[in-house]
């Protein structure tokens, strides 16, 4: 499984469970820590405010349908190209 550093991911509480896991079978690899390269959900994010967003101040609500647009026309308005 491939992770970020996400203090979800790296909190000490959940190590016996990665340990149990590791001993079933499952290998862990972590991202370097600062990656967003490698995170594709990154690269969303990325297009999304700085391309797909006007750039101008959202109410939340305002944010939320925009966002919402762009997650239905996405595949067919809204691509990612991956180099």
């Amino acid at each position: 499984m491939i992770l970020d550093n996400a203090s979800i991911h790296t909190a000490k509480k959940l190590k016996p469970y990665w340990d149990l896991l590791e001993e079933k079978g499952m290998r862990f690899y972590f991202l370097p820590p600062y990656s967003p390269e490698l995170n594709r959900i990154e690269l969303l994010w990325h297009k999304m405010k700085y391309e797909w967003l006007p750039f101008k101040t959202f109410t939340p609500d305002e944010l939320e349908q925009a966002i919402d647009e762009i997650g239905h026309g996405f595949g067919s308005q809204y691509t990612l190209t991956f180099c």
